[in-house]
C-alpha cells in the first residue's frame, strides 16, 4: 500500500517512543521537585494525584504507539491474531484506526493490557512477553488503579487502590503517592519496562 505520489508509508519507530515516554516520565518527577517546594503538604497530594494521571497519560500513549509500530512495521502480526491477510504496508493512520476504530484506546490494568495486545500481536510477540513478566505486575497494576482513584475519587475506585496497594485505609491517592518514594517505584518500574521495549524493538 502506498501513500500519495507512490512514496512508501515511513515506518513508526517503536524504539523512539520508548526513549520519548522514559523523558516525558522523568519530567513528571521534575515537574514534582520543582513545583512541590514550599507548597501545603494538601497541595503536594494533589500535585502527585496529577502526576499519576499525567504518568498513566504517557505510559497509554507508549501502549499504543508500540501496537501501532508493531502492526506498521510487520502487518503479519495482525494477520496471526485476526485471520485476515493486509497489505505489506500500512499507513499510520490506517493502524490506529484498526486498533481504535472511533473509540479511545484504555486498560484496567496488567491482565487487560495482555489481553488487548494479544488481540493485534501474536502471544509470542515481545510486547506481550515483557508486560507479562512477573516483576512490572505491581507498577502497572498500581499505575492503573491508582490513576483511577486520582481521577474519579469514587467508592469503587478506592477500593481497588486499596486492595492493589494492599491498605486498609487511604486518604487519598496523592497523600498515599508523595511517601516512602511510592511514586518513583511506580516510575522506575515503568521506565526499565520501556528500556526492555526500547532494546526489543526492531526499529
Amino acid at each position: 500500500m502506498k501513500a500519495k505520489g507512490g512514496v512508501m508509508p515511513k515506518k513508526i519507530s517503536i524504539k523512539k517512543a520508548a526513549q520519548r515516554f522514559r523523558a516525558r516520565a522523568d519530567g513528571i518527577t521534575g515537574f514534582l521537585l520543582t513545583v512541590g517546594q514550599g507548597q501545603s503538604k494538601e497541595h503536594v497530594s494533589w500535585l502527585y494525584d496529577y502526576a499519576i494521571i499525567r504518568m498513566y497519560r504517557e505510559f497509554e500513549q507508549l501502549m499504543l504507539d508500540s501496537i501501532v509500530g508493531a502492526i506498521n512495521n510487520d502487518t503479519s502480526t495482525l494477520a496471526d491474531t485476526t485471520g485476515f491477510s493486509f497489505p505489506k504496508h500500512l499507513t499510520t493512520q490506517v493502524c490506529v484506526y484498526l486498533i481504535l476504530g472511533k473509540g479511545y484506546f484504555d486498560f484496567k490494568g496488567r491482565d487487560d493490557l495482555v489481553q488487548t495486545l494479544k488481540k493485534y500481536v501474536p502471544e509470542d510477540h515481545y510486547l506481550v512477553t515483557i508486560i507479562k513478566k512477573e516483576k512490572y505486575k505491581a507498577p502497572l497494576e498500581r499505575l492503573s488503579a491508582l490513576r483511577n482513584y486520582a481521577a474519579h475519587g469514587s467508592d469503587a475506585s478506592k477500593r481497588t487502590a486499596l486492595a492493589t496497594v494492599g491498605q486498609k485505609k487511604i486518604s487519598s491517592c496523592g497523600s498515599w503517592l508523595k511517601c516512602q518514594d511510592r511514586f518513583e517505584r511506580i516510575k522506575d518500574g515503568l521506565n526499565s519496562l520501556a528500556f526492555e521495549i526500547e532494546s526489543a524493538a526492531p526499529y
